[in-house]
């Protein structure tokens, strides 16, 4: 029997389980404290929890609902982590620092929402293994605690080391929006004074496209980031890069994320993958800027970031600044995203994937899997 974990409650339910287990409702808001802001990883590290207290919870439930199995560090500060489920299924999360550059430093968490995807977007990696399942709420926001754990001790360890996790972004591997019960209860937690503490404002979530969920979003008391990543400004190029787009259309995501904006007031950003000779050109440049012309919003341009079995190829350096240079005489608003942990598979799904051809691999060449 696999015990649900701690993450997996709400406040609400982690006080019921607590006087379920015959001790004072208060000590559900110490276990917290131990769990979202001391990032334990043991119930033997709760100190002034009475032990029998503590033997009594190892009886109901898990601390964490994953394990950390495998990290790798770039060059540049990122760090990849990927951490283990329950029922053996794997997932990502990318740690990303920004050194301060007039403002104050960030350290950014790029959080998974499933494991796999079901938009099957053919430049993606996770797009392109499929989707396995939802994730809980603690699968989410357990990765937000241990990467969070990791960064403390490593800041131990090297001088000069971010101090904490600035913000969240669930970019990671799957839609959101199509977990969107376990996400918001995570983004919930997450954002309480008595779990992790984190501004909503610091959490950004990123879509596809899933018009129903963008307005139940715009709706939310907490007001959270939301980016669209759009890659093309026409439906029929979108069609093949975000197949999403054949039940949500522009003509129906563009209106929905305008009255986002007017609902919240917070500022949409859109991301746009540049792939060499696909969706690079001058003219689409223009489009993109007309597409967005009266929003108030903000374009992320990302060089692609190849993977093996894609076929696509990112655009070439020149192509990028004139892209951009084009958006700016029109008055659109872009950033050029540098490529982070391109010497570790930081994208999105490459190291997963990397590790199941591994797996595969070698399931084959030992016959395992064999009728």
């Amino acid at each position: 029997m696999v015990f649900p974990a701690i993450t997996d409650f709400t406040s609400a339910g982690l006080r019921e389980l607590v006087t379920s287990l015959g001790e004072p409702a208060y000590r559900a808001n110490q276990l917290q404290q131990w769990v979202y802001r001391e990032m334990a990883l043991t119930f033997d590290e709760m100190t002034n929890l009475p032990r029998s207290f503590r033997e009594k919870l190892e009886g109901k439930a898990r601390l964490h609902s994953l394990a950390l199995t495998h990290e790798s560090l770039s060059r540049d500060g990122t760090a990849k982590f990927l951490f283990t489920l329950a029922d053996g299924k794997a997932i990502e999360s990318a740690l990303m620092p920004y050194p301060s550059a007039g403002g104050r430093a960030r350290c950014t968490l790029c959080v998974s929402t499933q494991a796999g995807c079901p938009i099957g977007c053919p430049f993606c990696a996770t797009g392109q293994q499929g989707f396995e399942r939802n994730l809980t709420a603690g699968e989410i926001i357990d990765q937000v605690l241990l990467a969070a754990r990791w960064l403390r001790d490593k800041k131990s360890q090297k001088q000069g080391a971010p101090a904490a996790i600035t913000n969240l972004v669930f970019m990671g591997m799957g839609e959101p929006l199509a977990n969107y019960e376990a996400l918001w209860q995570a983004v919930e937690m997450l954002n309480t004074p008595e779990g992790f503490g984190l501004g909503a404002r610091n959490m950004t979530i990123s879509t596809a496209g899933l018009v129903p969920q963008i307005k139940r979003l715009a709706g939310e008391k907490l007001q959270v980031g939301l980016a669209i990543s759009l890659h093309a400004s026409e439906d029929e190029l979108r069609d093949q890069l975000v197949p999403l787009n054949r039940k949500y259309p522009l003509k129906e995501l563009l209106p929905a994320v305008r009255a986002y904006f007017t609902k919240t007031g917070r500022r949409p950003s859109f991301e746009y993958i540049l792939f060499g000779g696909i969706n690079d050109s001058l003219r689409q440049a223009r489009s993109l800027a007309h597409l967005l012309a009266g929003l108030n919003c903000h374009i992320n341009l990302i060089p692609f970031n190849p993977t093996a079995a894609s076929g696509y190829k990112p655009s070439s350096a020149e192509a990028v600044l004139a892209f951009q240079a084009e958006l700016s005489r029109l008055r659109a608003h872009s950033t050029i995203r540098r490529g982070r942990g391109l010497d570790i598979e930081a994208g999105c799904g490459q190291l997963r994937g990397r590790l199941l051809q591994k797996a595969t691999a070698l399931k084959s060449k030992t016959g395992g899997g064999r009728q």
